[in-house]
């Protein structure tokens, strides 16, 4: 019995993905364990490896294919002893069973197969789905969503598959040519294209998924969000002098800190000294969270990831370190898994390695605030009544002005300001 291999969900809200790489070809045979394909979400570009053994009969979905429903079939896997011809015939004529064939490369079988009941992409199995003897219109799967996508009625076509199923050659051969209104009723209408004319030489550039979503997420959060900016003025050379003190002790140890890793200890303390800014909104409710897991901006080439540090207020810098180095590190190559980079309480967004003094982030919801970091930099500064030259950051804290009010909002940051000022509570 032919063995379909269909789109996995990688996380609860995922409903759709790009097949962005085949690692194997018709033809090729797999054991459990071997990497199939490689699948771009919304966030990462995750490999999959097979679940059960055989000989890959059909590939249905080309790479490069976006748009890609969770659950559809995207290849059929012929079982041992059993014939690729008759797999890949079974396929075009709607066979092969249900079973999921895939799992991530990065985590145990069972949390991969998890995912796929959830009730987002379950209304678009329906027409994917192989119909009964009983059905008026037999037609394979892949037929039906070639049909979908070109307006071909399938009442008109006779088919030519085996108990006369309409197969993937007889829609395309009525594609050019069929109407499209005839599927308008059982398909969805495609999202618009955004028409853009100019006479300046450019190239245009397909969006990934990562930047359709970081698109659609900040608009909803600046449209949804009422946010209220808060900045501080931060010196910053007490806790230079510390971190130096510190990297010269870790250096056996091959621990290098950040200034970066020091501000995610101070923000997650912060918020736990400031818990009525350690929060979420929804709706009629307010979530109080009772720990500090800090969502830190990771820079990627297809747009920006925040890998999470649970518990950042109960860790020490050393952990903190180690933990920012490993996250980001798989954050760039794309092998973050959803729990590491879903969820969080706040975030903090790091733009001092690019000499920006100060700016303003979007909250990242359901979040009720991230703190936007400028470069340290040497400026007059009055200290003791007297001015000198102080190594001096700026800090703004973007709040959810819905939860939190300008008061605590200020506290917050007044509270950060201190541990930063006075770094050994850090390390207390």
């Amino acid at each position: 019995m032919p063995i379909s291999l269909k789109m996995p969900a990688l996380s609860p809200t995922m409903e759709e993905g790009t097949l962005a790489k085949w690692l194997v070809k018709e033809g090729d045979e797999v054991s459990s364990g071997d990497l199939l394909a490689e699948i771009e979400t919304d966030k990462a570009t995750m490999e999959f490896e097979a679940v059960d053994e055989g000989t890959i009969a059909k590939i249905l979905v080309a790479e490069g294919t976006d748009n890609v429903k969770v659950g559809e079939v995207i290849a059929v896997l012929a079982e041992e002893g059993e014939s690729a011809e008759d797999a890949a015939s079974a396929a075009d004529s709607g066979g092969g069973d249900a079973a999921p064939a895939l799992a991530p490369a990065e985590e145990p079988a069972a949390p991969a197969a998890a995912p796929e009941p959830t009730p987002a992409p379950a209304p678009a199995q329906p027409a994917a789905a192989a119909p009964s003897s009983g059905d008026r219109i037999k037609a394979s799967p892949l037929a039906r969503r070639i049909a979908g996508q070109n307006g071909v009625d399938l009442s008109a076509i006779t088919g030519t598959g085996p108990g006369g199923r309409i197969i993937k050659a007889d829609v395309e051969g009525k594609s050019a040519s069929a109407p499209a209104p005839s599927a308008a009723a059982d398909t969805p209408a495609p999202a618009e294209a955004s028409t853009f004319e100019t006479t300046i030489p450019h190239e245009a550039e397909k969006l990934s998924n990562m930047r359709k979503t970081i698109a659609r997420r900040l608009t909803e959060a600046k449209q949804t969000i009422p946010h209220i900016y808060l900045t501080v003025d931060i010196q910053l050379d007490a806790l230079l002098k510390l971190r130096s003190e510190l990297n010269a002790a870790l250096a056996p140890r091959e621990i290098k800190l950040s200034v970066n890793d020091m501000l995610i200890k101070a923000l997650a303390m912060a918020l736990v000294q400031t818990p009525k800014c350690n929060v979420s909104f929804a709706g009629d409710q307010l979530v109080n969270y009772q720990r500090a897991d800090i969502s830190v901006a990771v820079s990627i080439p297809n747009g920006l990831i925040t890998p999470i540090i649970e518990g950042a207020d109960r860790k020490s810098l050393s952990a903190i370190a180690v933990e920012m180095k490993e996250l980001a590190g798989r954050a760039k190559e794309g092998k973050l898994q959803p729990h590491e980079y879903q969820g969080g309480t706040a975030s903090i967004s790091n733009m001092g390695m690019f000499g920006i003094k100060q700016f303003d982030a979007v909250i990242n919801p359901p979040q009720g605030m991230i703190l936007a970091v400028g470069a340290g930099e040497k400026r007059p500064h009055v200290i003791d009544d007297s001015l000198q030259i102080a190594t001096i950051m700026s800090a703004t804290g973007s709040f959810d002005h819905r939860a939190i009010d300008g008061a605590d909002g200020a506290q917050l940051m007044k509270t950060l300001k201190e541990l930063v000022e006075n770094p050994l509570g850090l390390v207390a």
